[in-house]
Protein backbone atom coordinates (compact mmCIF):
# COMPACT_ATOMS: atom_id res chain seq x y z
CA UNK A 1 0.00 0.00 0.00
CA UNK A 2 1.46 3.45 -0.90
CA UNK A 3 3.06 5.40 1.92
CA UNK A 4 0.72 7.93 3.50
CA UNK A 5 1.95 10.95 5.46
CA UNK A 6 -0.19 13.44 7.36
CA UNK A 7 1.79 16.60 8.05
CA UNK A 8 1.55 20.40 8.26
CA UNK A 9 1.05 22.31 5.02
CA UNK A 10 4.19 23.48 3.24
CA UNK A 11 4.39 26.34 0.79
CA UNK A 12 5.51 23.86 -1.88
CA UNK A 13 2.04 22.28 -1.60
CA UNK A 14 0.31 25.46 -2.78
CA UNK A 15 -0.44 24.45 -6.38
CA UNK A 16 -1.73 20.98 -5.53
CA UNK A 17 -3.81 22.39 -2.67
CA UNK A 18 -5.33 25.02 -4.96
CA UNK A 19 -6.21 22.35 -7.52
CA UNK A 20 -7.91 20.32 -4.77
CA UNK A 21 -9.84 23.36 -3.53
CA UNK A 22 -10.96 24.25 -7.06
CA UNK A 23 -12.21 20.71 -7.69
CA UNK A 24 -14.60 21.18 -4.77
CA UNK A 25 -15.60 24.73 -5.71
CA UNK A 26 -16.43 23.64 -9.27
CA UNK A 27 -18.91 21.06 -7.99
CA UNK A 28 -20.87 23.81 -6.20
CA UNK A 29 -20.69 27.03 -8.24
CA UNK A 30 -20.49 27.08 -12.05
CA UNK A 31 -17.63 28.98 -13.61
CA UNK A 32 -15.77 29.90 -10.41
CA UNK A 33 -12.20 29.09 -9.44
CA UNK A 34 -9.74 30.66 -7.02
CA UNK A 35 -6.11 31.61 -7.39
CA UNK A 36 -3.10 30.28 -5.51
CA UNK A 37 -2.80 33.67 -3.81
CA UNK A 38 -6.40 33.43 -2.64
CA UNK A 39 -5.80 30.05 -1.03
CA UNK A 40 -2.54 31.11 0.60
CA UNK A 41 -4.13 34.30 1.89
CA UNK A 42 -7.02 32.34 3.39
CA UNK A 43 -4.59 30.23 5.40
CA UNK A 44 -3.25 33.39 7.07
CA UNK A 45 -6.43 35.39 7.54
CA UNK A 46 -9.95 35.72 6.14
CA UNK A 47 -10.47 39.37 5.18
CA UNK A 48 -14.12 38.81 4.30
CA UNK A 49 -14.86 37.68 7.87
CA UNK A 50 -14.12 41.07 9.39
CA UNK A 51 -16.13 40.32 12.56
CA UNK A 52 -15.01 36.79 13.43
CA UNK A 53 -11.50 36.68 11.94
CA UNK A 54 -9.94 38.95 14.62
CA UNK A 55 -11.21 36.48 17.24
CA UNK A 56 -9.03 33.65 15.88
CA UNK A 57 -6.15 32.75 18.19
CA UNK A 58 -4.56 29.90 16.21
CA UNK A 59 -4.71 28.53 12.67
CA UNK A 60 -3.23 25.34 11.30
CA UNK A 61 -3.43 23.58 7.96
CA UNK A 62 -2.78 19.86 7.57
CA UNK A 63 -2.40 17.75 4.44
CA UNK A 64 -2.36 14.06 3.64
CA UNK A 65 0.26 13.19 1.05
CA UNK A 66 0.26 10.01 -1.01
CA UNK A 67 2.50 9.22 -3.95
CA UNK A 68 3.98 12.73 -3.64
CA UNK A 69 0.52 14.19 -4.16
CA UNK A 70 -1.70 16.12 -1.76
CA UNK A 71 -4.85 14.00 -1.66
CA UNK A 72 -6.57 15.66 1.29
CA UNK A 73 -6.26 18.88 3.27
CA UNK A 74 -7.94 20.63 6.19
CA UNK A 75 -7.79 24.09 7.74
CA UNK A 76 -8.45 24.43 11.48
CA UNK A 77 -9.19 27.48 13.61
CA UNK A 78 -9.20 28.07 17.37
CA UNK A 79 -11.07 31.07 18.75
CA UNK A 80 -10.05 32.99 21.86
CA UNK A 81 -11.88 32.58 25.16
CA UNK A 82 -11.88 36.22 26.31
CA UNK A 83 -14.87 38.54 26.65
CA UNK A 84 -14.14 40.37 23.39
CA UNK A 85 -15.12 37.25 21.42
CA UNK A 86 -18.80 36.73 20.64
CA UNK A 87 -20.43 34.19 22.92
CA UNK A 88 -21.14 31.72 20.12
CA UNK A 89 -17.46 31.64 19.10
CA UNK A 90 -15.88 31.96 22.52
CA UNK A 91 -13.48 29.08 23.33
CA UNK A 92 -14.45 26.94 20.34
CA UNK A 93 -12.46 25.35 17.53
CA UNK A 94 -13.53 24.23 14.09
CA UNK A 95 -12.46 22.44 11.00
CA UNK A 96 -13.00 25.49 8.81
CA UNK A 97 -12.83 23.34 5.68
CA UNK A 98 -11.87 19.81 4.74
CA UNK A 99 -11.28 18.58 1.18
CA UNK A 100 -10.15 15.27 -0.26
CA UNK A 101 -10.14 13.41 -3.53
CA UNK A 102 -13.09 11.03 -3.86
CA UNK A 103 -12.41 7.36 -4.38
CA UNK A 104 -11.64 6.53 -8.02
CA UNK A 105 -10.04 3.73 -10.00
CA UNK A 106 -6.73 5.63 -10.02
CA UNK A 107 -7.15 6.63 -6.34
CA UNK A 108 -8.70 3.61 -4.59
CA UNK A 109 -7.37 4.51 -1.13
CA UNK A 110 -8.69 8.09 -1.03
CA UNK A 111 -10.99 7.37 1.92
CA UNK A 112 -8.05 5.98 3.89
CA UNK A 113 -6.13 9.24 3.40
CA UNK A 114 -9.17 11.29 4.42
CA UNK A 115 -9.72 9.26 7.59
CA UNK A 116 -6.05 9.55 8.57
CA UNK A 117 -6.23 13.30 8.08
CA UNK A 118 -9.45 13.52 10.09
CA UNK A 119 -7.82 11.65 13.00
CA UNK A 120 -5.02 14.24 12.95
CA UNK A 121 -7.61 17.03 12.94
CA UNK A 122 -9.43 15.57 15.94
CA UNK A 123 -6.14 15.17 17.77
CA UNK A 124 -5.36 18.84 17.20
CA UNK A 125 -8.84 19.88 18.38
CA UNK A 126 -8.31 17.77 21.51
CA UNK A 127 -4.94 19.43 22.21
CA UNK A 128 -6.61 22.83 22.00
CA UNK A 129 -8.99 21.68 24.75
CA UNK A 130 -11.90 23.91 23.73
CA UNK A 131 -15.48 23.69 24.98
CA UNK A 132 -17.05 22.79 21.58
CA UNK A 133 -15.75 21.42 18.27
CA UNK A 134 -17.42 22.36 14.99
CA UNK A 135 -16.89 21.70 11.29
CA UNK A 136 -17.71 23.60 8.12
CA UNK A 137 -16.82 23.74 4.44
CA UNK A 138 -16.09 27.45 4.06
CA UNK A 139 -13.67 27.49 1.13
CA UNK A 140 -12.38 30.91 0.00
CA UNK A 141 -14.82 31.17 -2.91
CA UNK A 142 -18.24 32.77 -3.35
CA UNK A 143 -21.20 30.70 -2.08
CA UNK A 144 -19.11 27.79 -0.74
CA UNK A 145 -19.94 27.41 2.96
CA UNK A 146 -21.61 24.93 5.28
CA UNK A 147 -21.49 21.44 3.84
CA UNK A 148 -22.83 21.47 0.27
CA UNK A 149 -24.88 18.45 -0.77
CA UNK A 150 -22.48 18.15 -3.73
CA UNK A 151 -19.81 16.75 -1.42
CA UNK A 152 -21.15 13.40 -0.18
CA UNK A 153 -17.56 12.17 0.26
CA UNK A 154 -16.86 14.98 2.77
CA UNK A 155 -20.15 14.38 4.57
CA UNK A 156 -19.19 10.71 4.95
CA UNK A 157 -15.84 11.64 6.54
CA UNK A 158 -17.51 14.06 8.97
CA UNK A 159 -20.13 11.52 10.00
CA UNK A 160 -17.59 8.72 10.44
CA UNK A 161 -15.64 11.05 12.73
CA UNK A 162 -18.67 11.82 14.90
CA UNK A 163 -19.78 15.20 13.52
CA UNK A 164 -23.55 15.72 13.39
CA UNK A 165 -25.59 18.31 11.53
CA UNK A 166 -27.18 20.47 14.23
CA UNK A 167 -27.85 23.71 12.33
CA UNK A 168 -29.99 24.96 9.45
CA UNK A 169 -30.12 24.14 5.76
CA UNK A 170 -29.90 26.88 3.16
CA UNK A 171 -30.87 26.77 -0.51
CA UNK A 172 -28.55 28.49 -2.99
CA UNK A 173 -30.34 29.62 -6.14
CA UNK A 174 -29.14 31.01 -9.45
CA UNK A 175 -30.79 32.88 -12.32
CA UNK A 176 -29.57 34.09 -15.67
CA UNK A 177 -29.88 37.85 -15.70
CA UNK A 178 -31.57 37.50 -19.09
CA UNK A 179 -34.32 35.42 -17.43
CA UNK A 180 -35.10 37.96 -14.69
CA UNK A 181 -38.37 39.93 -14.96
CA UNK A 182 -38.48 42.52 -17.72
CA UNK A 183 -38.63 46.20 -16.80
CA UNK A 184 -42.17 47.57 -16.90
CA UNK A 185 -43.44 50.98 -15.78
CA UNK A 186 -45.15 51.08 -12.40
CA UNK A 187 -47.27 54.24 -12.09
CA UNK A 188 -46.48 56.32 -9.04
CA UNK A 189 -43.44 54.25 -8.07
CA UNK A 190 -39.85 55.45 -8.50
CA UNK A 191 -36.54 53.64 -8.11
CA UNK A 192 -33.48 55.10 -6.43
CA UNK A 193 -29.98 53.59 -6.57
CA UNK A 194 -27.78 54.02 -3.50
CA UNK A 195 -25.11 52.14 -1.57
CA UNK A 196 -26.68 49.59 0.77
CA UNK A 197 -25.39 47.30 3.50
CA UNK A 198 -24.46 44.44 1.16
CA UNK A 199 -24.01 46.12 -2.22
CA UNK A 200 -25.82 48.43 -4.61
CA UNK A 201 -29.36 49.09 -3.34
CA UNK A 202 -32.44 49.73 -5.48
CA UNK A 203 -35.28 51.22 -3.43
CA UNK A 204 -38.87 51.45 -4.64
CA UNK A 205 -40.71 54.50 -3.28
CA UNK A 206 -44.16 56.04 -3.62
CA UNK A 207 -45.34 59.28 -2.03
CA UNK A 208 -41.92 59.68 -0.35
CA UNK A 209 -42.33 56.31 1.38
CA UNK A 210 -40.04 53.30 0.82
CA UNK A 211 -41.98 50.24 -0.29
CA UNK A 212 -39.08 47.82 -0.51
CA UNK A 213 -35.54 47.36 -1.75
CA UNK A 214 -33.14 44.85 -3.26
CA UNK A 215 -29.34 44.88 -2.95
CA UNK A 216 -26.92 43.23 -5.37
CA UNK A 217 -23.23 42.62 -4.77
CA UNK A 218 -21.22 42.79 -8.00
CA UNK A 219 -17.84 42.63 -6.24
CA UNK A 220 -17.67 38.82 -5.97
CA UNK A 221 -15.05 38.60 -8.72
CA UNK A 222 -12.18 40.52 -7.13
CA UNK A 223 -9.38 39.82 -9.64
CA UNK A 224 -6.63 39.60 -7.03
CA UNK A 225 -8.55 36.87 -5.19
CA UNK A 226 -10.47 34.89 -7.80
CA UNK A 227 -9.01 33.49 -10.99
CA UNK A 228 -12.45 33.06 -12.55
CA UNK A 229 -15.73 34.46 -11.25
CA UNK A 230 -16.61 37.09 -13.82
CA UNK A 231 -20.26 37.59 -14.61
CA UNK A 232 -21.43 36.55 -11.13
CA UNK A 233 -23.29 38.67 -8.57
CA UNK A 234 -25.48 37.89 -5.59
CA UNK A 235 -28.52 39.30 -3.82
CA UNK A 236 -27.42 40.72 -0.51
CA UNK A 237 -30.88 41.75 0.70
CA UNK A 238 -34.43 41.68 -0.62
CA UNK A 239 -37.04 43.33 1.57
CA UNK A 240 -40.64 44.25 0.78
CA UNK A 241 -43.18 46.09 2.93
CA UNK A 242 -45.73 43.44 4.00
CA UNK A 243 -48.49 45.60 2.54
CA UNK A 244 -46.87 45.13 -0.90
CA UNK A 245 -46.94 41.32 -0.84
CA UNK A 246 -48.62 39.91 -3.91
CA UNK A 247 -48.40 43.15 -5.91
CA UNK A 248 -45.41 42.11 -8.01
CA UNK A 249 -43.14 44.71 -6.46
CA UNK A 250 -40.44 42.08 -5.93
CA UNK A 251 -40.32 41.37 -9.66
CA UNK A 252 -40.26 45.11 -10.43
CA UNK A 253 -37.27 45.60 -8.13
CA UNK A 254 -35.44 42.64 -9.65
CA UNK A 255 -36.05 44.14 -13.09
CA UNK A 256 -34.38 47.38 -11.91
CA UNK A 257 -31.43 45.38 -10.65
CA UNK A 258 -31.26 43.35 -13.87
CA UNK A 259 -30.82 46.50 -15.98
CA UNK A 260 -27.90 47.52 -13.76
CA UNK A 261 -26.35 44.05 -13.82
CA UNK A 262 -26.37 44.00 -17.62
CA UNK A 263 -24.44 47.30 -17.61
CA UNK A 264 -21.96 45.64 -15.20
CA UNK A 265 -21.44 42.72 -17.56
CA UNK A 266 -23.04 40.31 -15.09
CA UNK A 267 -24.96 37.38 -16.57
CA UNK A 268 -25.76 35.31 -13.44
CA UNK A 269 -27.37 36.35 -10.18
CA UNK A 270 -27.40 34.12 -7.11
CA UNK A 271 -29.51 34.19 -3.96
CA UNK A 272 -29.76 32.13 -0.77
CA UNK A 273 -32.73 31.41 1.45
CA UNK A 274 -33.52 29.16 4.38
CA UNK A 275 -34.84 25.81 3.17
CA UNK A 276 -37.81 26.16 5.54
CA UNK A 277 -38.93 29.48 3.97
CA UNK A 278 -41.09 28.08 1.18
CA UNK A 279 -42.74 31.45 0.48
CA UNK A 280 -39.42 33.14 -0.31
CA UNK A 281 -38.29 30.17 -2.39
CA UNK A 282 -41.53 30.30 -4.40
CA UNK A 283 -41.09 34.05 -4.91
CA UNK A 284 -37.60 33.58 -6.33
CA UNK A 285 -38.66 30.63 -8.47
CA UNK A 286 -41.37 32.83 -9.99
CA UNK A 287 -38.72 35.43 -10.81
CA UNK A 288 -36.56 33.03 -12.81
CA UNK A 289 -34.35 31.48 -10.12
CA UNK A 290 -33.65 27.76 -9.89
CA UNK A 291 -32.04 25.73 -7.16
CA UNK A 292 -28.29 25.38 -7.52
CA UNK A 293 -27.62 23.35 -4.39
CA UNK A 294 -28.41 23.02 -0.68
CA UNK A 295 -25.88 23.41 2.08
CA UNK A 296 -26.12 22.20 5.67
CA UNK A 297 -24.73 24.64 8.23
CA UNK A 298 -23.67 23.85 11.77
CA UNK A 299 -21.78 20.55 12.28
CA UNK A 300 -20.89 19.70 15.88
CA UNK A 301 -18.61 16.94 17.07
CA UNK A 302 -20.79 14.51 18.98
CA UNK A 303 -18.99 11.15 18.90
CA UNK A 304 -21.05 8.13 19.80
Amino acid sequence: MPALEVRPFRRADRDQLTDLVNMHVAAVVPGVSVSVNTVLGDLERQPGEFITDPWVAERTTLVAEQRRCVGAAAHLLRYRADAEVGETYRDIAEINWFVHRPTASHWPDADRAADHLMRACLAQLARWNVRVRYADGALPAPLVYGLPRNWPHIRAVYERAGFRHTGDTEVILVARVADLPAHEPRPGVTAERTLGECGTRFTASADARALGFVEVDTALARPERHARAAGLADIGNLHIDPAQYGTGLEHWLLAQAADWLRLCGVDRLVAYEMAADSARLDLLAGAGFRELTRTDRGWEHRPG
